[in-house]
């Protein structure tokens, strides 16, 4: 089942980000459930919040699967919500 992190980082956070994201990285890697992801951008073209699509088999192993993410260790985030989702639209495989 496919799930979206929706997350807005803490204000003034980027040196957080930046000091996190090779551990992010990891943990995506290492757990390889996401079919994409990128950061939000604010005004200033800086990162500023997350939007990962990734599977996971319940909506439990979702939000436990975000907790564990190093951005969520570090207090990246000013909020975050894990939702369940489903793809209507894929143009990158169309298939219509």
């Amino acid at each position: 089942m496919l799930f979206t992190v929706v997350a807005i980082d803490k204000e003034n956070s980027l040196p957080l980000r930046l000091a996190t994201r090779e551990a992010h990285f990891d943990y995506a890697k290492k757990t390889n459930v996401i079919k994409l992801g990128g950061p939000f951008l604010d005004a200033k073209g800086d990162m500023a919040g997350s939007l990962i699509i990734f599977e996971a088999e319940n909506i439990e192993a979702a939000k436990a699967w975000h907790a564990n993410d190093p951005y969520v260790k570090a207090g990246l985030f000013a909020r975050s919500e894990v939702r369940p989702w489903k793809s209507t639209f894929n143009l990158i495989n169309a298939n219509f």
